[in-house]
């Protein structure tokens, strides 16, 4: 049993739980036993903080059961390994090197050095973010629906917004408050954060702290935070300026609304592909432009160490770097004066292939299962389900039994990682000592 190998079937686990418990009769609103393959998909989908759902969430559970999917959503944020660690931190044990191995795995972390209290720190903010969130979104939603469920309603969005997950109380998930202001900045704010990853954050927190406090050696940040907080910046404004021109004209969409309302409507949808499954605007009618440009931004998705999927914004930059150096004729890779290790490199070119890979064969497989639907469609389906997006054009429901089992296990594979993925398959590396020889070939 390698450490990939745990953390895959830890994730199986509980998945597996948590259908059990969305099956029980108590978890529906009708108070009968759930479908099996409605329970299976919901509890994969929450596990993969996905949000892409078969039934609508509000008027299909109970209250039971949304706090089930709640509750998945948050132990699928967390992640497997961190979730278990910190209820062994709680019960006062100690872990072992085996612990910490898995924690720098499946947090991919450089060193093991500090686990528990980094452990302990990710519960810390993720605590605190969402907390924060409950209280800004509760003046958006209590004067509509009074404390109670006005307070059930920001908890239940705030915690889906920082664990990336898409899964919304109302049928038209947040299209009926595409003008609330207050709405749109607090979700893609929570989005934003909880997708930069933690270590991102950890590092902001420590620069701001040694401003505040006036040290005279502030806190340089590292090749991982310039990378990803650069490349999310630089996604965010293209991806509102695409979205405002090209859907500005389509009255379905952006076409009928003010100026503020359509820069509002793209920047919540610049934000939302990566990786949360929220959406102010139809998505099913959007333009073939604008779903392919949705498509692009969910396959990139969010940064390592978040809560979001994709291939995320470093393997962007590797391969965007490799391309430029090629391009210049040198031998090396840098980004912001540093060279990028070989390995980073080969890591990257693995996840875009494995990615890739996993693309193809659903997409064939779904157009295989159900014929009548369109290209389009199933591959914005597809790649929504692997990036861990939950955006959908609206066939998630009507999909085939086979389909909706195909986009469960393409939703796996996405939130626990191509590379992790073939680690449990595979088996530990083994080191090799023959070195071959090198010869050239045509690429190209």
């Amino acid at each position: 049993m390698t450490i990939p190998r745990t953390i895959c079937l830890g994730f199986v686990a509980v998945i597996a739980v948590g259908a059990i418990l969305l099956m029980l009769p108590f978890s529906t609103s009708s108070g009968t036993w759930n479908d099996p393959i409605v329970a299976l998909f919901t509890s994969t989908s929450a596990v993969c903080v996905t949000g892409l759902g078969v039934v609508d969430t509000g008027t299909y559970f109970s209250f039971w059961g949304q706090f089930f999917v709640l509750a998945l959503v948050q132990i699928g944020g967390l992640g497997y390994m961190t979730t278990t660690t910190f209820l062994i931190l709680l019960i006062g044990r100690r872990f072992d090197l085996r612990h910490k191995m898995a924690i720098q795995q499946a947090l991919d972390r450089p060193g093991m050095q500090d686990s528990a209290q980094m452990i302990r720190s990710i519960i810390a903010t993720t605590m605190i973010f969402e907390i924060t969130g409950i209280f800004l979104l509760m003046p958006v939603f209590v004067p509509d629906y009074g404390l109670n469920y006005g307070l059930w309603l920001s908890i239940f969005h705030s915690i889906n917004s920082w664990n990336n997950a898409g899964f919304s109380l109302f049928k038209d998930n947040l299209i009926g408050y595409e003008s609330s202001i207050l709405l749109n900045l607090v979700v893609t704010a929570l989005i934003i954060f909880g997708g930069i990853g933690y270590q991102v954050i950890f590092e902001m927190y420590l620069w701001f702290r040694d401003r505040l406090w006036r040290k005279s050696s502030c806190m340089v940040f590292s090749l991982n935070f310039k990378v990803a907080t650069s490349t999310t910046i630089i996604l965010l404004l293209l991806g509102t300026v695409a979205f405002f021109f090209i859907e500005m004209r389509n009255p379905e969409t952006l076409g009928s609304l003010n100026f503020k309302d359509k820069l509002l409507a793209a920047w919540f949808q610049s934000v939302t592909p990566r990786t949360a499954g929220f959406n102010t605007i139809d998505i099913g009618k959007m333009t073939t432009a604008g779903l392919f440009l949705t498509i692009a931004l969910m396959f990139i998705g969010a940064s390592p160490g978040g809560t979001g999927g994709g291939i995320k914004t470093t393997t962007l930059r590797i391969l965007t770097s490799c391309t430029k150096a090629i391009l210049q004729g040198k031998e090396e890779v840098h980004l912001y004066q540093r060279q990028v290790a070989i390995s980073l490199i080969l890591k990257a070119v693995g996840v875009l292939v494995g990615s890739f890979a996993t693309l193809l064969v659903s997409t064939i497989l779904i157009s295989l299962t159900d014929p009548g639907l369109d290209f389009i469609q199933i591959l914005f389906e597809v790649v929504s389900a692997f990036a861990t997006v939950g955006l959908s054009t609206g066939i998630t429901a009507s999909i085939s039994p086979a389909a909706k089992l195909i986009l469960i296990g393409t939703m796996y594979i996405g939130r626990v990682g191509v590379v992790l993925l073939m680690a449990t398959l595979l088996g530990d590396p083994r080191p090799s000592v023959v070195h071959y020889p090198e010869e050239n070939l045509l690429v190209g």
